[in-house]
């Protein structure tokens, strides 16, 4: 009897079991961290299954919501993205340009949060182009005003959620209330690694290639360096996009149903995949942000070569 009662429990004991395991690998559980063990390295299968906070994910699976029609193993790296139509939002509205620029900024907390969650590396977002400092005085004062505030009341959650930010631009017309929140932003962060996160703000293609010529023809006069030293990787170091590991989009992304770069990253978007989306930016979220996505993941990316 003792013997038949042992066996039911054992029976019963593996039955749970795999129903635990088939569980565990139908849905994601909540993360869980896992202090390392006097300080040693995770073991091979803890590796496997370790994120890039160091934290480990219950059952192997991610914690996030990821869409189930992409693939993992074919997001981009880099994403770029125009942010256009602010302003066209406002005015279908009948409201003032502020208020499509607080609007697109809700847009850009989500987009950059999708990014972090979804384990994209690097998202570079066109803030302030060169050429906007010919709109209206009261718009641009606006708009560096609307920036630092943005910066400053995201700072925190920047911190917490180990995002990096870096801009990129001509910094001579900025504010110095501006430059300085910037420099607070990027040396408060420049440790953090789970997503950085580029402000493009007063920034041109045609400026950082110029600005990054001017810097090899310095080196060059003062002798540091050979004219057969002139490469596109030289070229490519000396760009405003050398603040990160991958400063070549995958993606760029432009909303509003403009067809055209508008001097953005020219040199990065040699083999750049583009999606062209119509809604205005405060209108682009997540749903618009999986199609783009998918709509990458769709193409076959040659650089020139065959198909494979």
């Amino acid at each position: 009897m003792l013997s038949s009662r042992v066996n039911i429990i054992i029976r019963n004991t593996i039955i749970l079991s795999q129903v635990i395991i088939n569980f565990c690998r139908s849905f994601s559980l909540q993360r869980v961290g896992v202090p390392p063990i006097s300080g040693g390295k995770p073991s091979e299968e803890e590796g496997r299954r370790m994120d890039d906070d160091g934290v480990i994910s219950v059952c192997g699976g991610s914690l996030e919501d990821f869409p189930a029609t992409l693939q993992r193993e074919l997001m981009p790296k880099h994403v770029a993205v125009i942010m256009d139509g602010n302003r066209r939002w406002a005015q279908q509205r009948g409201v003032p340009s502020s208020a499509g620029h607080k609007a697109g900024a809700e847009s850009l907390r989500q987009l950059v949060e999708l990014c972090s969650r979804w384990r994209i590396k690097v998202l570079t977002v066109f803030a302030f182009s060169f050429e906007n400092w010919i709109r209206p005085k009261v718009e641009v004062e606006f708009m560096m005003q609307f920036l630092e505030r943005l910066m400053k009341s995201e700072l925190e959650s920047f911190k917490r959620d180990n995002i990096r930010l870096s801009v990129i631009g001509d910094s001579s017309k900025l504010p110095k209330s501006l430059l300085e929140m910037i420099h607070e932003a990027e040396e408060s962060t420049k440790q953090n690694s789970k997503l950085h996160l580029i402000l493009a703000i007063s920034y041109g293609g045609k400026y950082d290639i110029a600005q990054a010529c001017k810097s090899i023809a310095r080196q060059a006069k003062e002798g540091a360096i050979e004219l057969e030293d002139i490469t596109e990787s030289l070229i490519e170091q000396e760009l405003e996009t050398k603040c990160t590991k991958y400063p070549c989009p995958d993606l760029l992304i432009r909303t509003s149903g403009e067809l055209r770069v508008s001097n953005f990253l020219l040199w990065q978007l040699a083999y750049t995949e583009f999606y062209f989306e119509q809604k205005l930016w405060p209108d682009f979220g997540k749903d618009e942000f999986v199609e783009a996505l998918t709509s990458f993941q769709q193409r076959q990316r040659r650089y020139g070569g065959l198909n494979t």
